[in-house]
C-alpha cells in the first residue's frame, strides 16, 4: 500500500498494535505466571483453562476481564499468547465500526489466536450481531450490496479466542456476556503487592531504589499498576535531576509532591471534586453530570477514572439521588459538615 492510499479499520488495528507495544511500557509487562504479580484468583482460574487447553490441543475458550483501568486487563492477555505460543491481536470496541472491519480482522488470525477487544462494551450493537456466529461457530455472514443485488456471504474462520476487557460490565448485553466461558474481575492491588511491582519495574529499568522508596510509591498509586509504574517513571527523572538518582523514601514524597499526590493518593483533581462537593451543594446529593461541568472535566472519566478509588477510599458515596460526600471526604477537604451527618449517617 502506498503512503496515499486510505488507512483501512484492520490497518489502524495493526497500526494501534505495533504502537502500544513498542512503547515503554510493554517492557515493563510480565509474560508468564510466575512473574505476574496480585489478581491470584484469576490468575489460578487462567492456568486452569491454558493447562486443559494445552492437554486437549485446543484453543482457549472465550474470556471476559472486567475492572478498573489499569489492573491488568491487557497484560493478562498477552500473557495469555505467551502462555499458549499464539499471536495476540489488540483493537478496541470503538474501532471496529463496521461488520467488514470485524471480518477483516478475524479472517487475518490463525488457528488458535487470540483476539483482545479492549472496552468492548463499547463496541457497536451492528458488529455484535456478527460476533455472535464467529464466537460460537467459528463463521460470519456478511452483506454484499443492498436491495434486490443484495446477498450474504459466508465465511469461515479460524477457532480463535476472544478475550473482551470491560471497565464496566454492566453495560454489556446479556447474549454477549453468556458466550464467554470464564468472566473474571479484576480487583485494586494492595500496597505490598505493589511494592513487588515497583521493585520489578526499577529491577528492569535499572533504577536503585530502596525499601522506603517503594513503600511511598506503593502508597499513593492507587491500588494500581499503570499508577504505580508512571510515578516510577516520573519519580526516576526527578531523582536523577534533583537527588543522587537513587530512589529514596524522601525523594519519592518529594517527587510525588510536585506531582500534587498526597500520601493518600489523592491528586488534585481528587481534591477538586469534593471541594465542589463540599462549597457549591453541602456535599450532595449531586448528580454526576453537575459535578463534571463544575470541575470542566468528562462525566465518564470523572466515573471510571477518578470515582472508583474515591468510593473504594470512602471518600464518596453512590446513592440513587446522586454522589454524596462522606465525613471522611468532608476531613480531606478541611471544611465541617452540615450538622446531622456523622460517621456512617449521610442523612
Amino acid at each position: 500500500m502506498d503512503s496515499n492510499s486510505p488507512t483501512t479499520g484492520v490497518d489502524y488495528i495493526q497500526k494501534t498494535l505495533q504502537e502500544s507495544e513498542s512503547s515503554q511500557a510493554s517492557i515493563l509487562r510480565p509474560l508468564s505466571f510466575d512473574v505476574f504479580e496480585g489478581q491470584p484468583k484469576t490468575v489460578e482460574r487462567l492456568r486452569v483453562m491454558v493447562g486443559a487447553a494445552r492437554d486437549r490441543c485446543e484453543p482457549l475458550n472465550h474470556i471476559l476481564l472486567s475492572g478498573p483501568p489499569g489492573l491488568g486487563k491487557t497484560t493478562l492477555s498477552l500473557l495469555l499468547g505467551h502462555e499458549m505460543g499464539r499471536q495476540v491481536r489488540i483493537t478496541s470496541g470503538p474501532v471496529i465500526e463496521k461488520p467488514g472491519d470485524l471480518a477483516g480482522l478475524l479472517t487475518s488470525l490463525a488457528e488458535g489466536d487470540i483476539l483482545f477487544i479492549d472496552e468492548i462494551h463499547r463496541i457497536s450493537k451492528t458488529v455484535e450481531e456478527y460476533l455472535y456466529s464467529a464466537m460460537e461457530d467459528f463463521r460470519i455472514d456478511i452483506m454484499l450490496d443492498q436491495g434486490p443485488n443484495a446477498r450474504s456471504v459466508r465465511l469461515s474462520i479460524p477457532r480463535f479466542t476472544l478475550v473482551g476487557a470491560t471497565t464496566r460490565v454492566g453495560l454489556l448485553t446479556a447474549p454477549l456476556r453468556s458466550r464467554f466461558t470464564l468472566h473474571s474481575r479484576l480487583s485494586y492491588y494492595d500496597r505490598s503487592t505493589l511494592e513487588g511491582i515497583i521493585h520489578r519495574s526499577c529491577g528492569i529499568l535499572g533504577v536503585s531504589i530502596d525499601s522506603g522508596g517503594a513503600e511511598e510509591i506503593a502508597r499513593r498509586a492507587r491500588g494500581t499498576p499503570r499508577v504505580a509504574n508512571n510515578l516510577v517513571n516520573f519519580v526516576r527523572d526527578y531523582a536523577s535531576q534533583r537527588a543522587d538518582a537513587r530512589i529514596t523514601k524522601p525523594v519519592a514524597a518529594a517527587a510525588l509532591e510536585l506531582l500534587e499526590i498526597d500520601a493518600r493518593g489523592l491528586d488534585e483533581m481528587d481534591k477538586q471534586i469534593m471541594r465542589i462537593m463540599a462549597s457549591h451543594y453541602r456535599g450532595g446529593p449531586v448528580g454526576l453530570g453537575t459535578v463534571a461541568v463544575a470541575v470542566g472535566e468528562e462525566p465518564h472519566t470523572l466515573e471510571e477514572v477518578h470515582e472508583p478509588f474515591l468510593i473504594q477510599e470512602g471518600y464518596l458515596q453512590r446513592t440513587p439521588q446522586g454522589r454524596v460526600l462522606t465525613v471522611r471526604g468532608w476531613e480531606v477537604v478541611g471544611l465541617t459538615p452540615p450538622a446531622g451527618i456523622r460517621q456512617g449517617e449521610l442523612f
